[in-house]
């Protein structure tokens, strides 16, 4: 899947190589298709004929100009021959500039909408339009020795709403915006340095990102415009609160050029995580299952297209030890072309086993975007043989926070209402348990 930008238009459109969508218009549309999102190839079709026409004209106008121009200046000034060259040359003038204004226009159309176009689902993607298409492709640890004999939704433990307080998070920001608390905000400092320094010993290099992107950031990484409504923005300054470090992340090296030496590149990122669609009420979003706010650690790479998808497989591994250290089942879902993200080639799900609950729980998504990020995002690497390639991104979280968190609670919950600390974490929280007298 090598999609070029092309360079005889006024700009170069962020999007799928026009020259495959030309040659091959019905294979690009299928693969496509096998997506959620509608996309007006009438009109981006319509509209890249039009530009192609109107840059031809402007260029043939501009050469009448240049003859006129020459012709002229070789003419005795204020002869006939002088002043018609004179007046030839100023209609040339006039419709260049009327050309290239429509062209202008045109490529500004094309380009608008050229972001509209998602990234093509690999072709072992399933197909499939919602998430009961979904297929499980493994699954770690056998929940009945897991899972404690006393779990219980997290939200039903004891103690619960002292340490994650909503209510006052309700006062001070709104629904979806908890604190934690005491010994609560221990254990979540604890979770997110045992994922960081896993990522640092699985070879991935340490940022500590912005919060706010600008609107260049957000297209490039494909949440603009298909997640405008789901992100906070402040208008005023054309800014938005990061939905995931993903997007500041990748965007770490946009138009750049790379060396083909340099990959794979490999960066973590903490973050909190900021989404303003919380989803619809009930169990499966109550308690930490769901928030407007939360932490999570993004693992991102750039690497050479042709070992993307072995690239996309390790990362996926490097999530799932996380959860088998902190010895919590698991399985792996390769999501359906129908149910993934809008700039998604191929995407695993990772979804714990939250014993309390009885359900699954989505922990992390690890996917390969292909060319499509790094398209958008102008980042390319120089090849061995001196030739620029664009490369491929992929990224993964490792892990978001609230889930596990939810699940280490349910899982390892004692007959005293206490909940048992996984032992990774016991270097950054300390032995002892969560919930009890001293702590709750």
């Amino acid at each position: 899947m090598m999609l070029s930008a092309f360079g005889i238009g006024l700009s170069s459109p962020a999007m799928l190589d026009i020259k495959l969508l030309r040659e091959s218009p019905q294979a690009v549309q299928a693969a496509i298709a096998r997506k959620k999102f509608q996309v007006d190839w009438e009109t981006i079709l319509a509209l890249d004929a039009r530009r192609r026409t109107l840059i031809s004209e402007a260029e043939q106008a501009k050469a009448l100009q240049n003859a006129a121009n020459k012709e002229m200046a070789g003419a005795p000034k204020g002869t006939p021959e002088f002043l018609a060259k004179v007046a030839e040359m100023k209609a040339a003038s006039a419709k260049v500039k009327e050309l290239e204004k429509a062209a202008g226009e045109a490529d500004e159309a094309f380009h608008k909408l050229c972001l509209t176009i998602p990234n093509m689902p690999a072709a072992d993607v399933p197909d499939g339009r919602t998430e009961a298409n979904n297929r499980e492709v493994s699954a770690w640890g056998d929940a009945a020795a897991l899972v404690s004999p006393h779990a219980v939704a997290h939200w039903d433990l004891p103690w619960f709403n002292s340490l994650v307080d909503f209510a006052r998070g309700a006062k001070v920001a709104g629904a979806g915006f908890p604190f934690y608390v005491g010994d609560m905000a221990r254990l979540v400092r604890a979770l997110i340095q045992f994922f960081l320094e896993e990522a640092r010993a699985a070879g991935y290099r340490e940022v500590l990102s912005p919060l706010l992107v600008n609107t260049s950031s957000a297209t490039a990484t494909g949440q603009l415009p298909d997640k405008e409504g789901q992100m906070y923005h402040d208008p005023a300054e054309a800014l938005y609160l990061i939905p995931t470090a993903e997007v500041p992340v990748t965007n770490f090296y946009r138009d750049e050029i790379l060396a083909e030496e340099q990959l794979p590149l490999k960066c973590c990122c903490h973050t909190p995580c900021f989404r303003r669609e919380a989803g619809s009420w009930g169990a499966h979003v109550r308690g930490l299952n769901r928030l407007h706010q939360f932490d999570k650690v993004e693992l991102v790479k750039w690497v050479r297209p042709d070992s993307s998808f072995a690239e996309l497989e390790s990362l996926r591994d490097d999530a799932a030890h996380l959860l088998q250290k902190l010895q919590l089942p698991y399985r792996v879902l390769l999501i359906c072309a129908g149910d993934i993200g809008f700039p998604h080639a191929k995407q695993y799900d990772l979804e714990v086993w939250a014993g309390g609950q009885k359900r699954w729980l989505e922990v992390s998504s690890c996917s390969n975007f292909t060319d499509f990020q790094a398209r958008r995002a102008g980042i390319r690497y120089r090849a061995k043989n001196g030739k620029l390639e664009t490369l491929h991104t992929l990224n993964g979280s490792a892990l978001g926070l609230p889930r596990v968190l939810a699940a280490i609670l349910e899982n390892n919950a004692q007959a005293d209402g206490s909940v048992l600390i996984p032992d990774a974490l016991r270097p950054w929280y300390g032995d002892g348990c969560l919930g009890t007298a001293q702590n709750a």
